[in-house]
């Protein structure tokens, strides 16, 4: 391999450190919520797992639930609530065939259901791995029920063989878009599409041991080039084979929906398939980072072009938690597709090395839809066969990633836009994490800030699937657990018109009529909201803080609570007004001053102040508020209060001295014992008898 090519990996990888890093890596969430009941409303069944795949079905309510050989039908509004179930498992003997050819009867050899999609006609079309012999069928709700067609099609090419082996599709005017693996082995994977059959080449020069993330449609057939699907993947790159170990790359695909293959070249193979690198440059990576989940997001009524994808990267270092959110604007991919450079694979000494192509570029251009593929030129099809691989690297927005973070990898993203107070519209992005967390973050003019991080699962489940309803204004996630649904507004978390403003959440104001925050689109009302700038100057003046009295013992310990509602703010204690610093005897918690050998210095009235920055300033709220005094004089401490243990143990004690004293009564009346004032006469009459024995007399 020519050595200028290695270097060239390294030119543009250190890129991403000559870039300014306006984004912290340890974006720290303003609230941490750990688990409870009430964060989220839950759905999972008894033996039942891999709740992953998810269908909205909004015109009936309904959340179709794809999990380990059952399908659901859940409550819309309510996913604990079940509508109908289903279940599709694998027969005894497809378990026993899947077993004898290797695989583990309880985790491979299952049915995991990785296909939903709704059909024109209502119909779902579901598909399964079944015991790695994958199968697709055909599911109705009606009156309440599911039921399945039992069409038992052939599911290769559609649906993964493995059940833990990366896959995609889209259903685009009921046909079928897979990216998948074709056979047991899940070494021929390929981009296809089911009805008029196509599909990729075979070859690395096309997909290079691919791991396939996602599947979507934009429609540009306004602009009379086609409507096109892109793919979004990572692989082995063929152009970095350089390295010791193989370099993973992240890429894009495109294809035209309308392509039908060539008609002796390419027959049934896609005759548009390009692809490009897809680069998000996180500060200090060595290595290119590998793209996880996207999400599409298109303001409604406006211009294809003007469509984004969000898309979640990881680092491929075993030793880094890095994640980051890049964006890319759907014009810029176009941009590299329509007129970028080919790369074409050229003979260097002894090897073969991929540089920029820099021949002629035939007519129609390859990858164009606006020819009819079956009327594509040879000259065309062999390009395009030979070189699907663009020479640009495509960049995200502003040419940096839009959120860096520390700690567990981001799994998956939804984007939500919501118009704040201000008329401003705002993108909130709610970001799945490998520990079973879901951060809230906004987007302002570049700026990031996490809302909250909120436990979903008790145990850390990996979030493995998000999706998100206009119709109930909620959020859906799938782990292998279960399923969860939360509001995207949160607002009654916030007890405080303070706090309320700081946490500078659009979909939330403070109602001063109420004295609550709430969500903007549950009142008429004019509520106080500043998400740009947190401006706590707009709260009314707070209430004064309850005191709570309190007092303690000489000589021992006393804790005063006081719990932020920011991980931004800082708090501090105040004794009659003067700073408490910290010390041996004053120990300044996260939740509270901890105060020990109490002396009755330590009496007064102390405060617990929240000192938190924003955009627009510093602000300064009371939290809590106690009347410290003395308690009695020194002295031992007192015996735990009488429970049930300590009755019983008297109870014990009473019997057995009662039994004692009957013992020594019975002793004493069978004259066992003596009598205490009979002990003078017993032992004169022992004097008087041993006195006779000494002294018997005469004969």
């Amino acid at each position: 391999m020519h050595p200028l090519l290695c270097i060239s990996l390294f030119w543009f990888l250190p890129l991403a450190l000559m870039l300014d890093d306006d984004t912290p890596l340890d974006c720290v969430p303003r609230r941490y919520v750990p688990y409870h009941s009430n964060n989220a409303r839950l759905f999972h069944e008894e033996g039942v797992s891999n709740y992953t795949v998810m269908l909205l079905w909004e015109d009936l309510k309904l959340l179709l639930l794809g999990a380990r050989e059952a399908l659901y039908a859940l409550d819309l509004d309510n996913i604990s609530k079940k509508r109908a179930s289903v279940k599709w498992e694998v027969t005894e003997q497809q378990n026993n065939d899947c077993q004898n050819k290797g695989r583990d009867p309880e985790n491979d050899c299952k049915n995991y259901i990785k296909i939903l999609h709704l059909m024109k006609d209502n119909r779902i079309y579901v598909c399964g791995t079944n015991a790695f012999d994958p199968e697709c069928d055909y599911m109705s709700y009606s009156n309440g029920k599911l039921t399945l067609e039992k069409a038992a099609e052939d599911g290769k090419g559609k649906c993964p063989f493995n059940p833990f082996q990366r896959h995609a599709s889209i259903m685009v005017d009921d046909n079928l878009y897979s990216a998948t693996s074709m056979n047991f082995l899940g070494s021929e994977l390929v981009l296809m599409r089911s009805s008029h059959p196509i599909r990729t080449e075979i070859k690395t020069s096309w997909l290079n041991e691919p791991n396939f993330v996602s599947l979507a449609q934009m429609p540009e057939s306004n602009e009379g080039d086609g409507d096109k699907v892109y793919l979004f993947f990572s692989e082995t790159a063929v152009e970095y084979d350089c390295y010791k170990k193989p370099v993973v790359v992240s890429r894009v695909a495109r294809v035209c929906k309308g392509d039908m293959g060539g008609r002796r070249t390419l027959q049934r193979k896609w005759t548009s398939f390009l692809k490009a690198g897809l680069e998000c440059p996180v500060l200090g990576s060595q290595l290119p980072n590998i793209i996880q989940n996207t999400y599409r997001w298109c303001e409604p009524q406006t211009h294809w072009e003007d469509c984004l994808f969000y898309a979640i990267f990881t680092t491929q270092s075993a030793t880094s938690e890095l994640s980051a959110v890049c964006v890319y604007s759907i014009s810029d991919i176009n941009r590299v597709f329509a007129e970028g450079q080919f790369k074409t694979l050229v003979p260097v000494e002894t090897s073969y090395i991929w540089v920029a192509y820099s021949g002629e570029v035939p007519d129609p251009r390859p990858g164009s839809c606006q020819t009819l593929s079956l009327d594509l030129p040879d000259k065309t099809l062999h390009f395009i066969k030979d070189r699907p691989l663009m020479d640009d690297i495509i960049q995200p927005i502003g040419k940096k990633p839009l959120m860096e973070r520390r700690g567990a990898a981001f799994t998956c993203i939804v984007v939500n836009q919501v118009q704040a107070a201000d008329g401003q519209k705002y993108h909130v992005m709610f970001i799945g994490t490998e520990d079973g967390t879901l951060l809230k973050a906004v987007n302002y003019d570049g700026e990031i800030f996490i809302i909250e991080q909120v436990q979903l699962f008790q145990s850390p489940e990996s979030v493995k699937v998000l999706r998100f309803s206009d119709v109930t204004g909620q959020l859906y996630a799938g782990s292998d657990y279960g399923a969860v649904q939360v509001p995207l507004a949160t607002c009654g978390r916030s007890l405080s018109c303070m706090d309320c403003i700081l946490a500078r959440d659009p979909y939330c104001g403070w109602d001063a009529d109420a004295g609550s925050c709430v969500a903007l689109s549950s009142t008429p009302r004019q509520l106080i909201q500043s998400v740009r700038e947190g401006d706590g100057s707009l709260c009314p003046p707070a209430d004064p803080v309850h005191v709570v009295n309190t007092s303690f013992l000489p000589g021992g310990s006393v804790k005063l609570l006081c719990p932020s509602p920011s991980n931004l703010a800082t708090t501090n204690w105040e004794q009659d007004s003067r700073r408490v610093a910290s010390s041996l005897r004053h120990q300044l918690l996260q939740d509270g001053l901890l105060i020990l050998n109490a002396s009755d210095s330590d009496a007064g009235r102390y405060r617990c102040l929240s000192v938190e920055h924003s955009k627009s300033g510093e602000y300064t709220a009371t939290l809590a508020e106690y009347q410290l005094s003395l308690k009695g004089e020194p002295r031992l401490p007192q015996a735990q209060k009488e429970g049930s243990s300590t009755v019983g143990l008297h109870v014990v004690i009473g019997l057995l001295v009662v039994s004692l004293v009957a013992l020594l009564a019975w002793n004493f009346y069978n004259g066992h014992l003596p009598l205490p004032w009979n002990c003078s006469k017993i032992m004169r009459g022992k004097s008087y008898d041993s006195n006779a024995q000494e002294d018997p007399g005469p004969l």
